[in-house]
Formats: C-alpha cells, sequence, structure tokens
C-alpha cells in the first residue's frame, strides 16, 4: 500500500496526509467507505488537524462522509484502483493495526508524523530473519511524503532514539541500506508488513 499511495498521491503530499491515506485505504470496507475511529487519530497524533484530510480532498482521494459520530471520522475513498488489491478486509485490518504499532513504536514520542511513518516503511521493507533492509532513498522519500534531505535526517532520528540500529545511504547509487534495532517486533513470516508495503494489483507487489 505505501508503494501504491507514493505513486497515487501528487508528490507534494506531505507525510501527515500519508500517514492518514494508509490507514484510510486499509481500514476501507468493499464500499471503499471508511470509519476511521478517533483513537487511531489520537495515536497518529492527527487528531487535532484537519489539515491531512483537507490534503487528500483537494487531491480528490476521498471525500467527507455524512454521519460523523462522537468517536469515529466517517469518508469515502474516491480511488477506484484500492477495490482491486488483493489483500481481504480482515488482512488489511490487522496490517492497519500493525502499521500503527510499528509508528509509534518508531516515534519514540515524536509528535511529526515522519517519523512515524518512516518507521512504518522501514519496518515493512525489512527482512524478519536478518533485521535489514534495502532499497532507494528518492523511494522512501516519495513514499513519506519528504524529500530526501529532509528524510536523511529523520534517519538521524530514528538512529538516535533506537528503532533503526544502522543506516547508510551511496550518495552516487542513491542505494539505501540499513539494520533495525533489536527489539523491533517483527516476526518472521509475519504478513502484515507485505500488506502494508505491497502494490495493488497489477501494478507490482513492492518498491
Amino acid at each position: 500500500m505505501l508503494s501504491y499511495l507514493a505513486t497515487a498521491l501528487p508528490g507534494d503530499t506531505s507525510a501527515a496526509a500519508h500517514l492518514l491515506a494508509l490507514q484510510c485505504a486499509l481500514r476501507m470496507n468493499a464500499r471503499m467507505q471508511v470509519r476511521l475511529p478517533r483513537g487511531v487519530l489520537r495515536s497518529l497524533r492527527l487528531n487535532t488537524t484537519s489539515g491531512p484530510w483537507r490534503e487528500l480532498e483537494r487531491a480528490r482521494w476521498l471525500r467527507p462522509a455524512s454521519g460523523n459520530a462522537a468517536n469515529e471520522i466517517a469518508a469515502e475513498l474516491l480511488d477506484v484502483t484500492l477495490l482491486s488489491q488483493a489483500s481481504a478486509c480482515p488482512d488489511r485490518r490487522r496490517a492497519a493495526d500493525w502499521a500503527l504499532r510499528a509508528g509509534s513504536s518508531s516515534a519514540a514520542g515524536a509528535a511529526e508524523p515522519l517519523p512515524r511513518l518512516a518507521g512504518v516503511y522501514l519496518a515493512a521493507h525489512t527482512d524478519p530473519e536478518s533485521g535489514s533492509g534495502l532499497g532507494e532513498l528518492d523511494q522512501m522519500a516519495r513514499a513519506c511524503g519528504a524529500q530526501p534531505a529532509e528524510l536523511l535526517s529523520t534517519l538521524d532520528q530514528l538512529a538516535a532514539t533506537g528503532p533503526l540500529g544502522s543506516w547508510q545511504a551511496c550518495p552516487d547509487s542513491g542505494d539505501l541500506q540499513w539494520t533495525l534495532a533489536r527489539g523491533t517486533g517483527i516476526r518472521v513470516g509475519d504478513p502484515r508488513p507485505e500488506t502494508v508495503r505491497g502494490n495493488v494489483r497489477g501494478m507490482g507487489r513492492h518498491l
């Protein structure tokens, strides 16, 4: 889903809007409706701002729905390509919960959305057996709604706060390598990271 959102959303979409879109896409029902619990928004640190919602609405990716309850916000997703993704609804919801936990543990108390989204990206693209990952800096930056220089600072932040053990970027090739710190909770054979990182059917499974 991270791969898909990187191409589906405008290039200037913020990290906060990417983080919100990820949860909406993973929690939508078969009618492309989503009811996002306010507790999820609090966990994302997005419960006090409407900016990410407005971004996604301007991008014509979603529109607000009527009938918001006291404990949830309703919206209708407008990107019909989401319906072609392979994972079933229960798998997507479990992946949404996994992404929420991965982002919360990676942020280590940070309120900013970029460290949270970067933590989800790294965890979803890490080999569970080795605890290491390999990708491209530009692709990760696009998926996280950030400029490469901003992302490098965020990786330093994640390494300083613990969830990222080590990382390095090759200035010539743009290759990015990292190793997560111990105790990140990634389990061998867990399908949820694949659902989070993967793309919709017909557009490629991985970055």
